[in-house]
């Protein structure tokens, strides 16, 4: 009888394994061996080539008149779409905290993705009637607003009307969810072709909710036949439903997947099939276009995700992406590319920054966070690239472009005069962390000529400008540089291996003197004088761990790295120290201001001429 009882255990054991195995192999999972060391900022990731983080909003409460006339310092939960050659970005914002009322949703557009328009209010802040009681709580409203909450934010009809949604939902007390089915409703207005919006509706209200106390008309009673049309179309389409299963009805029919799972998102593969995203990398597979589900959304096998927005899309070479914070924080920002849509095989750097909070609040979490790229169906930009936007901190408003098709490698040896190269394509293949306070860009340099410009008047924050290098154990790194001042702010150059570790570090430093670290001390290499070019040349050995510098020609003597790498692959030039705050050990909330949270400095600038490697 033992044997028997074993004898079948051992072919159930069989069985399950072949169906969880079979499963692995039909659903999203990452079969990579690289994870994120949440111990640095960065991960320890390598970086994907060519990546450009643009900062579009920057919050201050102190000088409006420096944010676009807003001072609300929680900017939350982007989005984006592509229609009619321009960029939008939608977020939502409250004065201070998460789900503290009031709240309200802005917008924003772009020509080319880096010079945006200054963010207008697209659904205002809406109060609440007195009296109003909340389904299952106690309290009336007396002088309250609704705060907003939304996982999705534009529509492409196919009648080529663009809207964009947005949801109202009630905090009526401490703890409270905007999201928890009891809300107002979700609103929606037109974007025409002009830039200019149509009237706002509401489109579906929550069923508690008396429609004879809506500030706002339904979409049915809009005489636009087109409007009234495109909203049908959505109602109609399972997959955007199922991104408003959070704020819904906890039954209402329209959902398909009524689960309590998070901040849906989807793409399709090329046998027509769709995979499912949600929070904490949970997936799914359907073969109905959302209207059923093969299983209940879990763990994508081998990915990493915590309570943060995971974006999965197909990329312009046929392959797909996932960005994500790889960790159980919200840094860094992360992507991770599949050659078929479901087996996820590398983990390369998007952001690894994390700018000081400035403002404390409610809810507000460090780190990259909350990406999301343009759906399918929202517009697609001619440049390939794949773009995604996220908040900082839930405070400050990015958009990030990745090249495609994403490498982390590059093969031959630099040599770049960016007065020589091609209008727009100066900076492809260059890493950019742009602050709006620290612009990295192309620029006019004091000579005329076109250069690298990092610019720096950001208390908080700094400009990056990193460049991948073909892997070398000895090499050669050549720049010319103008420091606009010698007086104020630094420059940083980092000579780095794949996982962001410098073996050695140079720095323009604020006293007119160039430095290089040797260790707990620096060694005075050069003075340098506002406005005069610097030729730089280090040559860099792994194996000696040392460091030769020439200036303009002249040898300054060899210098001991501060620390070893294995080889060197990246160069980086930063305007601020290193950071490493916060860490996994830091308080969750931050209930505090800093202190001048809306200061600026006086500015810095640095230009870079030309930037060259060989291998020795």
């Amino acid at each position: 009888m033992k044997k028997f009882i074993l004898h079948i255990s051992f072919i159930i054991a069989f069985l399950l394994y072949g169906h969880l195995n079979s499963l692995a192999q039909d659903t999203v999972h990452y079969s990579g061996t690289t994870l994120s060391n949440v111990d640095y900022h960065h991960g320890q990731l390598a970086s994907a080539v060519g990546v450009h983080n643009i900062q579009v909003f920057r919050a201050n409460r102190e000088h409006p008149e420096w944010a676009s006339g807003l001072n609300w310092t929680y900017n939350h939960a982007p989005m984006l779409a592509y229609w009619n050659n321009t960029f939008y970005l939608q977020y939502l914002s409250n004065p201070v905290g998460e789900h503290v009322p009031p709240g309200q949703t802005l917008l924003m557009t772009s020509a080319d993705g880096y010079n945006w328009s200054a963010p207008a209010v697209i659904f205002p802040v809406y109060r609440i009637p007195d009296g109003t009681k909340k389904p299952g709580h106690a309290p009336e409203a007396r002088n309250l607003d609704a705060v907003m909450h939304q996982r999705m934010g534009f529509y492409v009809a196919r009648n080529k009307r663009l809207l964009t949604l947005a949801f109202y939902g009630m905090v009526i007390e401490p703890k409270d969810d905007p999201n928890d089915g009891n809300g107002i409703g979700r609103v929606v207005r037109e974007i025409y072709p002009d830039g200019k919006y149509g009237p706002v509706y509401f489109i579906r209200n929550n069923t508690w909710w008396d429609k004879t106390k809506s500030a706002y008309p339904f979409y049915t009673s809009s005489k636009d036949k087109g409007f009234v049309e495109a909203c049908n179309e959505l109602l109609g389409n399972p997959l955007a439903m199922q991104e408003w299963v959070e704020e819904a009805d906890r039954n209402d029919p329209l959902v398909p997947l009524k689960k309590e799972v998070k901040a849906f998102s989807y793409y399709h593969l090329p046998n027509g099939k769709v995979v499912g995203l949600w929070k904490n990398a949970l997936t799914s597979i359907s073969a109905d276009n959302g209207k059923t589900w093969q299983y209940g959304p879990l763990r994508a096998p081998g990915f990493v995700n915590s309570n943060a927005k995971i974006w999965g899309q197909r990329t312009s070479d046929g392959r797909y992406a996932t960005v994500y914070n790889p960790s159980e924080f919200r840094w860094p920002l992360a992507v991770s590319i599949s050659d078929d849509g479901l087996d996820y095989k590398n983990l390369l750097l998007v952001n690894g920054e994390i700018t000081t909070m400035r403002y404390g609040g409610a809810y507000k979490s460090y780190g990259p966070q909350y990406v999301r790229g343009i759906e399918e169906g929202c517009g697609t930009p001619p440049d390939g690239k794949m773009w995604v936007t996220y908040s900082m901190n839930k405070e400050d408003i990015w958009i990030a472009n990745i090249r495609v098709p994403v490498v982390s490698e590059v093969k031959e040896p630099v040599n770049e005069v960016f007065a020589n190269l091609p209008q727009g394509k100066e900076l492809q293949f260059w890493n950019i962390y742009s602050p709006l306070w620290a612009p990295v860009k192309i620029e006019k340099s004091p000579d005329g000529s076109n250069a690298l410009t990092l610019r720096d008047k950001d208390p908080f924050d700094y400009a990056t400008a990193g460049r991948v290098i073909p892997r070398s154990k000895k090499v050669a790194v050549e720049f010319t540089i103008i420091p606009g001042q010698s007086d104020r702010g630094q420059l940083q150059v980092e000579f780095q291996d794949d996982k962001g570790t410098a073996a050695s570090r140079l720095v323009f430093d604020s006293d007119s003197l160039l430095k290089v670290k040797t260790g707990y001390r620096s060694s005075t290499v050069t003075k340098y004088e506002a406005g005069k070019a610097l030729r730089v040349r280090a040559e860099l050995d792994r194996d000696k761990r040392m460091l030769t510098i020439a200036i303009n020609g002249e040898n300054k003597g060899p210098k001991i790295f501060f620390a070893p790498v294995a080889f060197f692959e990246k160069v980086v030039f930063r305007t601020g120290d290193v950071r490493r705050f916060p860490d996994a050990d830091t308080p969750t909330d931050q209930d505090f201001d800093v202190k001048n949270p809306g200061a600026q400095d006086a500015e810095a600038v640095f230009y870079i001429k030309s930037f060259s490697t060989s291998r020795l």
